[in-house]
């Protein structure tokens, strides 16, 4: 933006947080990280667009000179697979390579198998189908009920005796495609936690309906993509996820993840788990939405 950083009223460095050698403490660390052996060979299996971008990066690096780059594309296209590649390359040489993320979704996708499988070298049969692994799956058996509850068990072990653990309830989750279905795991497992629930109800309303064809009690039926069901059950301790941009600049924003510590009779007291506002006791407030799809329903749909 053409401005000097130090128009901006920033604190001191405060070099007690340094280690002797004078190196920042963050950068020290990341330095002191062994390497994985594996990584340093996956240059070797870039394909021809990262392979191209990495002699780039590299060049620029050995140059001296510096240089900003944006590396665009969509999901599985290999654009963590060529960041460790650039990382172990410059980690094996000795140089300090720092890696964030904005995010912790995106700090989270960096394992588990998956970038081996998005680089093609995991092992595959003659279909290229990839055998997954039984150490992360679940045995499947005719009892639905049954099976979920193994499913529930084994992401989420020793659940109440965990609970207060950020760690432990900001890694974990259970996906599902359908609405249905992510509504009734997530009943299961607020019944799952210990103390008393308690039960919040949307305001469901139509604009423009003056002969009421649209009843209040059909309305509340209604789970539209990005809204909340009409009847939210919490209890003290379990996690949220806000579903809009209420307070950006103080955290609260599409995605945060937060986990309930209060209630009130129309805000929720709760504690952001991550990113720069981790730990921030906010209250959420009881806010007006739409579906994000307007043409999802032959009228405009609103839920409090």
């Amino acid at each position: 933006m053409e401005k000097d950083i130090r128009a901006f009223p920033l604190p001191d460095i405060d070099h007690s947080y340094d280690d002797a050698s004078h190196i920042p403490r963050e950068i020290f660390e990341e330095a002191s990280i062994e390497q994985n052996h594996e990584d340093v060979l996956l240059c070797d299996s870039l394909n021809t667009k990262q392979r191209s971008t990495y002699d780039e990066i590299m060049a620029t690096i050995r140059s001296k000179h510096g240089g900003l780059f944006f590396v665009d594309g969509p999901g599985g296209m290999g654009k963590t697979f060529l960041y460790r590649a650039l990382l172990a390359k410059l980690h094996s040489h000795d140089k300090l390579a720092v890696a964030t993320a904005t995010s912790g979704v995106t700090a989270a996708i960096m394992p588990d198998y998956l970038l081996r499988i998005g680089g093609g070298m995991e092992e595959v049969n003659g279909d290229s189908n990839v055998r997954i692994p039984d150490e992360i799956c679940v045995p499947y058996s005719s009892d639905a009920e049954k099976d979920l509850h193994t499913l529930i068990d084994i992401i989420f072990p020793d659940l109440n005796a965990n609970m207060a653990d950020k760690d432990y309830i900001t890694t974990r989750a259970i996906l599902s495609t359908c609405n249905d279905c992510v509504d009734m795991i997530n009943m299961k497992m607020i019944d799952m936690f210990q103390g008393g629930e308690m039960v919040y109800h949307s305001f469901d309303s139509t604009v423009d309906d003056p002969h009421n064809y649209y009843p209040s009690e059909f309305l509340n039926s209604l789970t539209p993509n990005g809204l909340p069901p009409h009847v939210l059950k919490l209890k003290i301790g379990c996690p949220v996820i806000l579903l809009r941009n209420i307070d950006p600049a103080n955290g609260l924003c599409n995605g945060t993840r937060l986990v309930v510590r209060g209630f009130q009779r129309n805000t929720i007291d709760a504690e952001i788990m991550v990113g720069q506002h981790a730990g921030k006791r906010v209250f959420l407030p009881q806010i007006l939405l739409c579906p994000s799809d307007d043409e999802m329903f032959p009228f405009e749909f609103k839920r409090k």
